[in-house]
């Protein structure tokens, strides 16, 4: 772990700090900017599901409004054309998350920690931890990890963790607080401390 902290510090005081800032700030933005941004960001991590981020931002970017408007049959053509890999399953899902859209922003309001989490994976379909976690950062939510295979491979490159042969529920709790503890170190929540690994494993800051 002290190999990765001194590397990580060092990102800090750099510019790269200023980038992740206000990347963070972007994500505060988006949850407080309305219900139809808040969905499109539900949408986008359900997209992003063994699926490329770079081009879920781009599928994202061009479906826009049509997350709310197009039938699930007009939904999963555009997907298609778009070059997405699970236009079918995808579409039925961004449609079924449609019926939580008049409770969702109480919800995101109501509950707190894991039991927010919890909510939205048990509810959502196509959201597991991961993706839930992804959510509820880029809408502002600053305690969760998201433990994709990119930050995996970073932490067991830096003995943080050993490969988890699986990453249930059990395991991702375990990893999440590992992580937890290693942003307190650092002084970084686990959303800024995320953006820093994920810049590790592939000199990219996205969302």
């Amino acid at each position: 772990m002290d190999s990765l902290i001194q590397i990580i510090r060092k990102l800090q005081s750099s510019k790269l700090s200023g980038t992740i800032a206000k990347r963070i700030q972007s994500f505060r933005g988006v949850g407080k900017s309305g219900s139809k941004n808040v969905f499109s960001e539900l949408c986008f991590c359900i997209l992003t599901a063994n699926f490329n981020a770079e081009r879920a931002i781009v599928i994202q970017e061009s479906v826009g409004d049509g997350f709310l408007t197009l039938s699930e049959r007009k939904l999963a053509a555009r997907l298609k054309k778009l070059g997405y890999r699970y236009p079918n399953a995808r579409a039925s899902y961004i449609v079924e998350a449609r019926t939580h859209l008049s409770s969702l922003d109480g919800v995101l309001a109501a509950l707190k920690g894991n039991e927010l989490r919890d909510w939205l994976v048990g509810n959502v379909k196509g959201l597991g931890m991961k993706e839930a976690s992804h959510f509820l950062r880029n809408i502002g939510f600053s305690d969760y990890a998201i433990l994709d295979f990119h930050i995996i491979d970073v932490l067991v490159e830096h003995n943080v963790i050993e490969k988890p042969k699986t990453l249930n529920k059990k395991k991702y709790l375990e990893i999440e607080e590992v992580l937890r503890k290693l942003g307190r170190k650092l002084d970084l929540t686990l959303a800024e401390l995320d953006l820093y690994l994920w810049y590790l494993e592939t000199g990219k800051i996205l969302k």
